[in-house]
């Protein structure tokens, strides 16, 4: 009864804040032919948190990866609310050719308490369709947000929370095994209170582009 009052009070309480404004693809000018990036996933890409893509995490990521020079086309495709299976089924098929694919997801399946083999099953599946219609499209798994530094959740609901998404974590550490798949596990010390948005559960462009360089060099 206590969690599902705390789980009531954070719905009712957290401010809902709108995805990110302006367009969900661009170019970051630069030498040769661009590196084309995809992100892919729930609120996180759709910026959430952010005033536009540029400030979110996609717009973060390649002008990381534009650091060396090289232009960088990049698209975000992304849900608030959408869990992986709703990714692969509804997102996937929005996916122009990209070099590389980021996925970024995992806190909506945490908080449905999707268990980590179901998880696993759900990633691989993303991972199969993505290579059905991309080809043999190189993929990063972003980790799972470590809940347990989210500051709008309450204990004993943040605990929960956080051991699940520690478990989902680890089953999508195990589907990079499958041959250039790769898993960036989040640092926990990269969500300090600044790195969070007005609603302290979403990242703000602080916390975006600080994810962003530790994905980038898993992605060049």
């Amino acid at each position: 009864m206590v969690l599902l009052a705390q789980a009531v009070y954070v719905k009712r309480t957290t401010p809902r804040l709108p995805g990110a404004a302006g367009p969900t693809e661009g170019l970051v000018p630069g030498d040769g032919e661009p590196i084309r990036l995809a992100v892919l996933g729930e609120s996180t890409v759709d910026g959430v948190g952010a005033r536009t893509h540029e400030e979110a995490l996609t717009g973060c990521l390649a002008r990381e990866l534009a650091r060396d020079g090289r232009a960088v086309r990049w698209q975000a495709v992304g849900r608030t609310g959408a869990n992986a299976r709703t990714v692969r089924a509804e997102l996937v098929p929005l996916v122009d050719p990209a070099d590389v694919v980021v996925v970024a997801l995992g806190v909506n399946d945490t908080i449905e308490l999707r268990t980590a083999p179901a998880y696993r099953r759900d990633l691989l599946a993303l991972v199969v369709e993505l290579r059905r219609r991309l080809g043999p499209v190189d993929v990063v798994l972003a980790g799972v947000p470590p809940m347990s530094r989210f500051p709008a959740l309450p204990r004993p609901l943040r605990d929960v929370l956080a051991a699940r998404s520690t478990a989902l974590d680890a089953a999508a550490a195990a589907v990079a095994r499958v041959p250039g798949v790769r898993h960036v596990p989040m640092d926990p010390a990269l969500l300090d209170p600044a790195a969070f948005a007005s609603d302290r559960f979403h990242p703000g462009p602080a916390g975006y582009a600080r994810w962003a360089q530790t994905l980038a060099p898993h992605c060049a």
